[in-house]
């Protein structure tokens, strides 16, 4: 990842991005690196009332072929505040958006979300994941014989979460990428399927403060983030419980597969708070299978765990995520022992929570003969309880077990629609 034989610095507009590239030509059928990084620092200023905030800037590879990315690094600028990074997927349709969004260069908050399709709700799956970092990951090598696509003409957009409790300065990330052109590599497309669940922590006993009702919560979390993100708590409530409020010290939520896929590696997060985490492919079945169980989690070391064969799921299977917490960590660690006490609930900043498996899927099994194109998206295969639904609105990738490779948002009316049909009643 380090190696640079040539940099040179691109313009798109008046973003600029600088690259460095290792290896041979994209038009050969060797691995080219690429490392992309904004030529000035940025630094991060959290809304009124906050302590984080999600920065979006638009990079460009210039890849002029379809590519498969193999590896990925993200090079973090201040460790102490960069929470997270996500690489989303810029397709060509939509590169006048986000340049767009861009506002010539300065980039753009995007709490949740890039918010890449007008009128998406900027939660979870807005745009396709390229790569993604977290405290503790490292770099992300795609299994063999598999990767990211990235088709010819695109864009990048770099989201990074700064938390600023204890730090906001200059901060100048980059990312690195090491692809190869898709035509002939064999390679298979993996994909990001992204499970939440809904969290109802309460503040534990004995502790009492003007957040410790879930409906002050909520309303803070509103104040921070944008009604979406308070909504997107209680739509996530009703898929999950079908809306009956169950609080306590665990998460858990039970979604159904909609298609063909296969699972090679499962990433808990959770944020301070987290404690353990397990994924179960038909959980209470005789043919329940644990897929991940990780039973003392560390925010600081966020791994994904590779399963030791694909596991194959299929419409009718379910796939249920449980997180378990420990709220009195709020009171004792140095990081959040400062912040009044809060009712926990899913929202986007470091001291708040989040319950989320993120599964990397693929529509078929690598092999030396498997090709799939760069702009393939899965078909869904909805159950007859959901097809007529369905056939009316945006693909609903999170919901359906697809993959999260198509360009259609995942907007609060698809869970929505779920819960009225009936789909996702507890």
């Amino acid at each position: 990842m380090k190696r640079v034989i040539a940099a040179s610095l691109l313009v798109l507009g008046s973003v600029s991005a600088v690259i460095s590239t290792a290896g041979a030509s994209a038009r050969s059928h060797a691995s080219t690196t690429v490392t992309l990084a904004l030529p000035k620092p940025f630094t991060p200023v959290a809304p009124a009332g906050g302590h984080d905030l999600y920065h979006c800037e638009l990079l460009n590879p210039h890849v002029t072929t379809d590519m498969m990315i193999t590896s990925s690094t993200f090079n973090a600028g201040v460790l102490a505040q960069d929470h997270h990074a996500i690489a989303y997927l810029v397709p060509p349709s939509q590169v006048a958006r986000a340049t767009a969004l861009d506002g010539g260069g300065k980039g753009w908050t995007c709490f949740g979300g890039p918010g890449l399709l007008a009128g998406s709700v900027d939660n979870l799956g807005s745009a396709p994941w390229l790569a993604a970092w977290s405290p503790g990951h490292g770099p992300t090598v795609e299994p063999a014989g598999t990767g990211v696509s990235l088709p010819a003409g695109s864009l990048i957009i770099l989201q990074i979460h700064f938390n600023l409790l204890a730090s906001h300065k200059p901060d100048k990330s980059s990312l690195s990428l090491t692809m190869r052109p898709a035509a002939g590599s064999g390679l298979v497309a993996m994909n990001t399927l992204l499970l939440p669940a809904a969290l109802d922590v309460p503040c534990p006993p004995g502790i009492t403060g003007k957040l410790c009702s879930r409906s002050a919560s909520l309303a803070d979390i509103s104040k921070r983030f944008g009604a979406s993100a308070a909504n997107f708590d209680n739509i996530l409530e009703a898929v999950c419980h079908g809306g009956t409020i169950v609080p306590g010290t665990s998460a858990t939520c039970t979604w159904p597969v909609g298609s063909t896929q296969y699972i090679w590696q499962v990433t808990p997060h959770m944020h301070l708070l987290g404690t353990s985490f397990k994924a179960v492919l038909n959980a209470g079945t005789s043919r329940a299978q644990t897929l991940v169980d990780v039973p003392s989690y560390d925010f600081h070391y966020q791994i994904s765990h590779v399963e030791p064969t694909p596991i194959r799921i299929q419409s009718g299977d379910t796939i249920t995520t449980t997180c378990t917490f420990d709220p009195t960590l709020r009171q004792k660690l140095p990081y959040l022992k400062a912040l009044p006490p809060r009712y926990i609930l899913w929202a986007d900043g470091s001291s708040d929570e989040m319950c989320l498996g993120i599964f990397g899927v693929t529509n078929a099994l690598a092999t030396p003969s498997t090709v799939l194109p760069a702009h393939q998206v899965s078909q869904v295969m909805w159950p007859a309880s959901i097809a007529a639904v369905a056939s009316r609105i945006s693909i609903m990738g999170v919901l359906s077990g697809t993959d999260a490779s198509g360009t259609a948002p995942r907007t609060l009316a698809d869970i929505e629609a779920m819960v009225k049909a009936g789909f996702c009643a507890p």
